[in-house]
């Protein structure tokens, strides 16, 4: 395969976006939930509410008219074609950035920091803390190629992320990630390419090898507490994609209700929310997502991202040191906020730690402002260097 970047024009057609409503309008809806919570998942009202705009009045035009505007492109990498964003600052000493996503998230979660990024000195920052942005969609997600070798394992897709840095003529980057895309990233850090300055977390994946039966310290405890609850409560849907995820496929390919309610739960388990996902996220927003799942059949091969990294996700979290230098915010709504003393175990360089006061999981797409400024803090020493 050549080499080339191919600009990528995003048009989907009319007679998809029918089919659609079409199915929509069919759903065949459950019985409602025996509780009066989401303990047993997406209530049933809240989904309807979210299908029904859906099939009404969500406008995938305008979702898509954003996306072109950015500038999208496409570019073979390691057998697959990868989509990516490519938004380059107006100043011309800006520090190029990577920004990977995770599931059930897409290239959407950045697209409201890219211009605070970008253009820093309109968002009341310094232009000398503006970044050159490019935004990868993860192989088998949006409009990226879904592989058919089941050999895309995080460190393949670290591999594929340098070479595409590479590709764009940067010769010093800097690379961010969360979900997936914390893996990606620290697996990039791991392989250290020449080009690669630093990196930030906002998922830093910190456990030691061996926990102590005691001394811990009370972020400890409360990180153990939460892990705990996640495997307890939260990963069916990581098991189930680590082991069937075809099967799983067949509903999320299908069904825009299955799809819908698979993903809304999660911004409903992971956003600062405060138990309302739309008072951070709006319809438009979450929609935007999903779309792009629906849209790109991608529910299946998405999700297969667990079981090509089946062994990362059942050996959790410990792992090989980092020497190069690391920053990490850990949100107050994480899925598990890692200790301080467990990152220092890991990073060896660790250059930047702060908490911020909001935000969770999907923290670019929560809180743009505040993870705009967490990539600017962190990474401000690194441009002198």
């Amino acid at each position: 395969m050549t080499s080339r970047i191919e600009p990528f024009h995003l048009a989907i057609r009319d007679e998809d976006l029918s089919d659609l409503r079409y199915r929509i309008d069919r759903t065949r809806w459950p019985d409602k939930e025996t509780v009066e919570d989401w303990s047993q998942g997406a209530p049933l009202a809240k989904v309807k509410a979210l299908v029904e705009y859906w099939g009404t009045a969500y406008d995938w035009r305008r979702c898509e008219a954003m996306l072109n505007e950015f500038g999208q492109f496409h570019t073979p990498i390691d057998g697959i074609s990868v989509h990516f964003l490519h938004v380059r600052s107006p100043h011309a000493d800006a520090l190029p950035i990577i920004l990977t996503h995770g599931w059930p998230g897409s290239v959407i979660e950045f697209h409201k920091v890219i211009a605070p990024l970008t253009r820093p000195d309109e968002y009341g920052g310094d232009a000398g803390d503006a970044f050159h942005v490019v935004v990868p969609s993860l192989p088998g997600f949006g409009f990226s190629d879904k592989p058919t070798l089941a050999s895309w394992t995080v460190p393949r897709i670290a591999r594929a992320w340098s070479g595409l840095m590479r590709r764009l003529g940067y010769e010093r980057f800097v690379a961010q990630g969360g979900d997936w895309g914390a893996g990606v990233t620290t697996a990039l850090g791991l392989q250290r390419p020449a080009e690669l300055a630093a990196i930030h977390l906002n998922f830093p994946l910190v456990c030691p090898d061996v926990l102590p039966h005691d001394s811990l310290i009370i972020e400890e405890q409360e990180a153990l507490s939460a892990l705990n609850a996640y495997v307890t409560n939260e990963s069916g849907y990581a098991k189930q994609q680590a082991t069937r995820p075809q099967t799983v496929g067949y509903g999320l390919t299908d069904s825009p209700a299955a799809l819908a309610a698979w993903i809304y739960e999660k911004f409903h388990n992971w956003t600062d929310c405060d138990g309302d996902p739309e008072s951070v996220l709006t319809l438009d927003d979450m929609l935007d997502n999903i779309s792009i799942y629906w849209l790109t059949g991608t529910g299946t091969s998405s999700g297969r991202t667990y079981w090509h990294n089946a062994g990362a996700v059942a050996g959790g979290f410990a792992g090989p040191v980092l020497d190069i230098p690391v920053g990490c915010s850990i949100f107050p709504r994480e899925i598990y906020r890692a200790p301080r003393r467990w990152a220092e175990r890991k990073y060896k360089n660790l250059i930047y730690w702060n908490e911020p006061e909001r935000g969770g999981h999907f923290a670019a797409f929560e809180q743009p402002a505040i993870f705009a400024d967490e990539l600017r803090n962190c990474f401000r020493g690194i441009r002198a260097n």
